[in-house]
């Protein structure tokens, strides 16, 4: 252990990281030691530079190998008002999964013919919402929400556009928890019954049906599963045309492309991603004479991942010879419950100390009361004290989508840096925030 711990893990953080003149890790221009002093810890950064940079990216990508290509952010992987200005300024569709992310959306006046609606278990009043602020697209995930949306569309006088989300049975080679494109999910229409979904939509004169969705789940380093997804949809669009007129407008094959969250797991850059979707919707709509549709990417991870980082101050150091040396911080699991969750792996370094060489092995434990509190599993640093600041990059994804304010715990101020200036997105919680909604 003789390198500095900044040689390789800095490539991780957003793509304005650097190391200052006081050997601080520094964010958008901003010293990351500075930040954590001027709004406390736990604190979360986004630089406003490698969300943009994302944005363009997929823009880009896709949109160079295909002609009508859509850029739909996944909100569920952390969306606010802040984030949804900039996706909107950025020209970018909103995927929304509940009431909540949808009123966001509205909250900042987000174009709502961009909005597509998603979830499993949406219910009357979501999709009274969806119709009254006629968002663009609904998501059929089922059966039972085919016909409760028919219903209440048909006594509003609307006709919604929608799409009916399939399972195509692709195992996507990801952790279970967040694998949603085989055949045993909650998520989706099986194939198998497929045909009929297809049918009852068209037959619906309150539906306007339009297109076929489908996800394969998170964290997806390869791309053959969706070529062979897109394959197994596209057959179907092929038969159901011939076999009800059905004429394939919009194709949304979802998101899940990876980030690269420690050294040793790279990930495949969006431009892979792009050719083998692209490839294989052009090769299969050749092969049977289908019109090229829409094409819809919902990326969310993969936008604002690398963006985020958090940032904790150290307190306890706990030594136990010859078996482990926890460090803890003041945050954890409320804050971040991926590793605890799906054994996710993270990176850190100490801010306050980049060039420092890595002397010992560690453990990095939050402060909250569960043993499974566990941020990194030794990890590799310099000497650590009391009062250092670390460093955790790729924390912009479902870190604070799924925060909770576990053991009444505040969630955390989250700060958007860029060109030397830091601007509150979220205020930290109070006390008092703990019990606003309290009733005695």
């Amino acid at each position: 252990m003789v390198s500095r711990q900044s040689e390789s893990r800095l490539a991780l953080f957003p793509s304005t990281a650097e190391i200052n003149e006081k050997n601080h890790l520094a964010i958008g221009g901003c010293d990351a030691v500075a930040l954590a002093e001027e709004f406390g810890t736990p604190l979360y950064i986004f630089d406003e530079v490698t969300l943009r940079q994302k944005c363009a990216e997929f823009r880009d990508e896709f949109g160079r190998r295909y002609q009508d290509a859509a850029i739909v952010y996944a909100g569920k992987a952390f969306v606010n008002r802040a984030l949804a200005l900039l996706f909107k300024e950025e020209g970018l569709g909103l995927d929304v999964v509940s009431g909540g992310e949808l009123s966001i959306a509205r909250s900042v006046d987000f174009p709502m013919e961009k909005v597509y609606f998603h979830g499993n278990n949406k219910s009357a009043e979501e999709l009274g919402m969806a119709l009254e602020y006629k968002v663009g697209r609904i998501v059929i995930d089922n059966f039972q929400e085919l016909e409760m949306l028919a219903d209440i569309a048909s006594r509003r006088g609307a006709r919604p556009d929608v799409l009916l989300r399939l399972t195509p049975g692709v195992d996507p080679h990801t952790h279970k928890h967040v694998s949603t494109g085989v055949v045993d999910s909650k998520f989706g229409i099986p194939m198998a019954s497929a045909g009929e979904a297809v049918a009852r939509a068209m037959a619906a004169a309150s539906l306007n049906l339009i297109g076929l969705q489908f996800h394969l789940g998170s964290q997806i380093f390869e791309v053959e599963p969706y070529a062979e997804a897109i394959s197994v949809i596209l057959d179907l669009a092929a038969e159901m045309k011939s076999r009800h007129g059905f004429e394939l407008k919009e194709l949304d094959v979802g998101g899940g492309f990876a980030v690269q969250y420690t050294v040793d797991s790279p990930a495949p850059p969006v431009s892979e991603y792009a050719e083998a979707i692209i490839a294989t919707v052009t090769e299969k709509c050749g092969e049977h004479n289908l019109e090229l549709p829409k094409l819809v990417i919902e990326p969310g991870r993969a936008i604002v991942g690398r963006a985020g980082v958090a940032l904790y101050r150290v307190g306890v150091v706990k030594d136990i010879p010859g078996i482990r040396c926890y460090v803890s911080v003041d945050g954890g699991m409320a804050d971040n419950i991926r590793p605890a969750l799906y054994d996710a792996r993270y990176e850190a370094v100490v801010a306050n100390r980049m060039n420092d060489k890595v002397t010992k092995k560690v453990t990095i434990a939050g402060k909250f009361c569960e043993s499974g509190d566990i941020l990194i599993k030794d990890i590799e640093l310099p000497e650590v004290a009391a009062g250092d600041i670390l460093a955790v990059p790729d924390c912009g994804a479902y870190c604070l989508a799924m925060g909770s304010n576990y053991n009444a715990s505040l969630k955390p101020a989250i700060a958007l840096v860029n060109e030397g200036r830091a601007r509150l997105i979220r205020r930290r919680e109070t006390y008092e925030d703990l019990t606003r909604h309290d009733l005695v």
